[in-house]
């Protein structure tokens, strides 16, 4: 790798750690000059702008389950803002005025009303809202591209992995990659904090940003270190050599990692936990049984429905089910039911517009609903408790009743079930806490169920009253807040007056600075996206609870 060229070494911040040596290939966005044109029927004009703005939307939520299904709810949230950038009346109205006020054309007009808002944005005092200025690039970018009829360049195409190197990148840009194709990132510009950054952390790319490099190094060797931000051309053999052995060190890191693979989740004085994995489709189990995770603690069906032009059939959801629990070979597998609703929405539910669906018609409440929906679901659950260990899980409960109705609608089935002798597994079930309602109710909720599951996203989100996908909120959220930790501490006392277990599969369960203090409160479970299973393994072995 190393050339008669001279090295150059540049700084830049550090924005996910890591190590990469290889190849840079510079990504050069294609101009995108939109020219100011002056009409007379503006009224087609702004049908024309809010078919583009469908169009858009309909693009970013393909990225929204791309992101869902690869990086998790964390991931995906950044594209929960973008959807709701597109549907800000702020954004609507600007564009429409334009356009009907000075007689311009949609493109313009959408150039227009986002340089107002980056403005706007750039200008605040706050790091994070500078930050959200990329955001607004990015949804500008998708909308003149639907306006225009055209798609967004790929960042990186070639065959070989290489060190991707751009002025900025996008989101979206960034969800788009091929992950076995990237070293890692460097940019210009772009913030540490921003979007693009959070998302390169999460798919465990180094990254830098804020760096000055010249077209120049297109194709020549490079070195990123994401620890300390400094990134290395053509670097000569002493630096070659050196990030050579660091590499090394990261690897056999990785490698002391991944012999906790097939050992017990056990703190040093005894204390076991069940660390389980929260998955999204059948091909997630592969990465849960090589990190040997004991069980599902979080299957999010609604996936199989997200991906769907139509409801999946009976068959369709029994032929996943019955796949990931013959994997998983007697491990237990909790089905979370049908979660669509909120941030999560499939066009042919037809589920009215909401002001604020976060406190919609979501999770059972469509369920204890629509109970053709549900039933339907429940039959191909049961069917797939023959051939493995599954239970069903209830999302969004706020009360014993709908509890009752569920457990009575199971009921139900079952009878069906046994009237056409189809053969089915009995199945525990089990509640999602997430509401504030839930964990006060939790004493008498905990006499209705085999276990409890918190979901720490939305629990945190009610408990703060915190909109998560606001990014102006997150300034705001504390997800160690003392009122949600005591709401676990409530909830995990009450159950096990119950006797039954409780478990978290929301993303605290992956925080490690907490898995210490979630053992002492009495934790029985905790299910975490499966690559960061060792992690919180790890963090488990090393603690002492006596």
């Amino acid at each position: 790798m190393v050339t008669g060229r001279t090295m150059r070494r540049f700084e830049g911040k550090a924005v996910s750690d890591g190590i990469a040596v290889g190849h840079i290939k510079i990504f050069q966005k294609k101009e995108c000059n939109v020219i100011r044109v002056t009409l007379n029927d503006t009224e087609a004009e702004i049908a024309r702008f809010e078919q583009a703005r469908e169009n858009a939307k309909r693009e970013i939520a393909k990225i929204h389950e791309k992101a869902l299904t690869e990086l998790g709810e964390a991931g995906a949230a950044i594209f929960e803002v973008h959807q709701m950038l597109l549907d800000d009346l702020n954004f609507v109205d600007s564009v429409t005025e334009l356009i009907e006020r000075e007689k311009i054309n949609a493109e313009s007009a959408v150039e227009t009303t986002c340089g107002k808002f980056i403005a706007m944005f750039e200008a605040m005092d706050n790091e994070y809202m500078q930050a959200r200025a990329a955001d607004v690039r990015d949804i500008g970018s998708q909308v003149i591209a639907s306006l225009r009829g055209t798609v967004q360049a790929t960042p990186h195409d070639d065959e070989r992995p290489v060190i991707l190197v751009a002025d900025d990148l996008a989101p979206s840009e960034i969800v788009r990659l091929d992950r076995s194709r990237i070293l890692a990132i460097v940019t210009h510009r772009g913030a540490v904090n921003s979007h693009a950054a959070i998302l390169a952390g999460t798919m465990g790319f180094p990254m830098l940003t804020g760096v000055e490099f010249g077209e120049e190094i297109d194709g020549q060797p490079g070195i990123v270190d994401g620890y300390t931000g400094l990134f290395f051309v053509n670097p000569d053999a002493a630096t070659l050599e050196e990030y050579r052995a660091k590499q090394k060190e990261e690897a056999e890191r990785a490698g002391q990692l991944a012999k906790l693979r097939m050992e017990d989740t056990v703190t040093k004085d005894g204390r076991r936990l069940r660390l389980c994995a929260n998955i999204g489709c059948v091909e997630d189990v592969e990465a849960v049984l090589q990190n040997g995770a004991d069980g599902i603690g979080l299957f999010r069906s609604e996936f199989l429905y997200l991906g769907a032009k139509d409801f999946p059939t009976e068959e369709e959801q029994f032929e996943a089910y019955r796949a990931v629990a013959e994997k998983m070979a007697g491990r237990e597998v909790i089905i979370r039911t049908l979660d669509i609703g909120a941030d999560k929405s499939a066009e042919y539910f037809h589920l009215p517009h909401e002001a604020n669906p976060a406190l919609g018609y979501r999770g059972i409440r469509i369920c204890l609903e629509r109970t053709d929906i549900f039933r339907t679901q429940l039959r191909a659950i049961l069917r797939a408790a023959c051939h493995g260990n599954v239970a069903i899980m209830y999302p969004m409960v706020i009360s014993v009743d709908e509890v009752r109705r569920a457990k009575q609608i199971v009921e139900q089935v079952k009878a069906e079930l046994d009237g056409q002798n189809v053969s089915y597994g009995e199945v525990k079930q089990g509640i999602m806490i997430e509401t504030p309602a839930a964990v006060w109710l939790s004493e008498e909720l905990s006499k209705e169920v085999d276990f409890f599951s918190i979901g720490t996203n939305d629990l945190t989100q009610y408990m703060l009253a915190l909109d998560r996908q606001d990014s102006r909120l997150s300034v705001f959220g504390d997800s160690h807040h003392p009122a949600v930790l005591g709401a676990i501490r409530t909830v995990v006392e009450n159950a096990h007056k119950s006797g039954i277990w409780v478990g978290i599969c929301g993303e605290l369960a992956a925080d490690t600075a907490l898995t210490e203090e979630f053992l002492r409160m009495g934790v029985d479970e905790l299910s975490v996206g499966q690559a960061r299973i060792l992690a919180v393994r790890a963090a488990v072995r090393a603690c002492t609870i006596s």
